[in-house]
């Protein structure tokens, strides 16, 4: 149940659950038609993603040979989200999110077709890059809350949490086949042809955009114009604890633990010296543990809040264990339950505020959350690289790591005070089990003990 703007709610240390969530189908959202065809364009569409990004980061380290510059290109993607994303989230609100998405949908297509153009002509040079990077950031800054928010508006309440997860897989299932395929298109014909496929990419989500039947959409009503919407959407947040320290959890996160451009990409040069197909590796080993890690979550039909600080615990530790590994081959092991954890922190922080929030407000707060989450990386990417370039990559690695895990356990704890929960730590069926509990239901268990 969502509350109005401004009220406060203390949160339950689990979202709400039903008989049905439980017993739904893993795939159940996609009985859905327009949802459908929006899952069918995404995947082509997330194919090419994934292929420009693994061709970006290469091209700007062939460049310069910097993982500093790596760590720019990355920084000024994500910049416009930090500084425009809450505004963006004000618009989405206010737009159709169907005409919104078709209008930042083209704009990434163009600019995907301006750098293939570039760089198969032999002119590209470093600050196209970065021109080409700020770009897609400042369509981001509307695509992302449009479609986050889009999503309730094809399936409706009932279908929300498998489709938001399904759309993680959709996504990761992208990156198992982008990243492989931009490995050998780089070294087989060159970058170009992987920015090229990326901006024709685009056709497959903006016919499937044309394509919806209106009719078939749930009607949210939109914000009319006004003053004071930012602020309203600000104190929204600010009233419920179990939103705000959800999105602080992947603000830290997203600043420090998913760098994986400047650190894969480092790893696989400096370190392991194997050049782009270990990279590419590294990202589709990723990917693998990534789409479990979204299927599971599919299946699972509930976002519980223990379920995301254990994962964020458990993300961090592997980062820790990565930036040790002696060899390539555990390094690239360790990749699939790190992008598994990865995967299950965001699919349940992205479906905790998703559902937990009032339709009306649901732009402003997924446009917060995409914001702390995607604008991390103008601060966080140049420091990874920094660290890198100064004390190697696997230094940049383990502070990554050390800081998710510290974050996930200190946040753990205020919401258990918050909650006036308790750590419990017993057995159930003969196996481990970890949970928050009530502190007076702990009370009233301990003389029994």
């Amino acid at each position: 149940m969502s509350t109005g703007p401004g009220t406060p709610s203390v949160p339950a240390p689990t979202a709400p659950t039903t008989p049905a969530a439980h017993r739904s189908s893993m795939f159940s959202s996609l009985n859905v038609r327009n949802y459908r065809l929006f899952f069918a364009g995404q995947v082509v569409s997330n194919i090419g993603t994934w292929m420009q990004r693994i061709a970006q980061d290469w091209l700007v380290l062939s460049l310069t040979g910097s993982a500093t510059a790596v760590g720019v290109t990355t920084a000024l993607q994500f910049l416009p989200m930090l500084l425009f994303g809450l505004y963006g989230g004000v618009l989405v609100d206010r737009l159709n999110k169907r005409r919104a998405l078709l209008v930042t949908q083209t704009s990434m297509a163009l600019t995907g077709i301006a750098l293939a153009l570039l760089t198969l002509s032999g002119h590209v040079q470093v600050w196209h890059v970065y021109l080409a990077a700020f770009a897609v950031g400042l369509a981001t800054v509307v695509d992302n809350p449009a479609r986050q928010s889009f999503v309730s508006e094809m399936v409706g309440p009932d279908q929300l949490q498998n489709a938001v997860s399904l759309n993680s897989a959709n996504f990761q299932s992208a990156r198992l086949v982008g990243p492989a395929v931009a490995g050998l298109m780089i070294t087989g014909v060159g970058t170009g042809w992987a920015f090229l496929f990326n901006g024709l990419s685009f056709v497959a989500p903006l016919v499937g955009l044309l394509l919806m039947r209106a009719r078939e959409l749930h009607v949210v009503e939109r914000a009319p114009r006004g003053k004071g919407q930012l602020r309203e959407g600000l104190r929204y947040v600010a009233g419920r604890p179990d939103l705000t320290w959800t999105i602080i959890l992947i603000g830290f996160i997203g600043t420090f633990g998913f760098n994986f451009p400047v650190y894969l990409s480092a790893f696989a040069d400096d370190v392991f010296h194997a050049g782009a197909g270990s990279y590419s590796l590294f990202n589709t080993l990723m990917a693998a543990g990534s789409l479990a890690g979204a299927l599971l979550a599919a299946r699972r039909g509930t976002a519980k809040l223990r379920v995301m600080l254990a994962a964020a615990v458990a993300f961090g530790g592997l980062e820790l264990v990565a930036a040790a590994a002696p060899s390539l081959w555990l390094f690239s092991l360790l990749m699939v339950p790190l992008g598994m954890f990865g995967m299950t922190v965001n699919v349940t922080a992205n479906t905790t505020v998703q559902m937990g929030t009032d339709p009306a407000m649901r732009g402003r707060v997924m446009a917060l959350y995409m914001m702390v989450f995607m604008g991390g990386s103008p601060i966080g990417a140049p420091i990874a690289g920094w660290i890198t370039d100064a004390y190697g990559v696997r230094a940049g690695l383990a502070v990554g790591g050390t800081i998710a895990a510290a974050a996930a356990v200190v946040i753990g704890l205020v919401l258990a005070r918050v909650g006036n929960l308790r750590l419990t730590v017993g057995w159930h069926g003969g196996h481990p089990r970890v949970r928050f509990v009530p502190r007076e239901q702990q009370e009233q268990l301990a003389p029994a003990a």
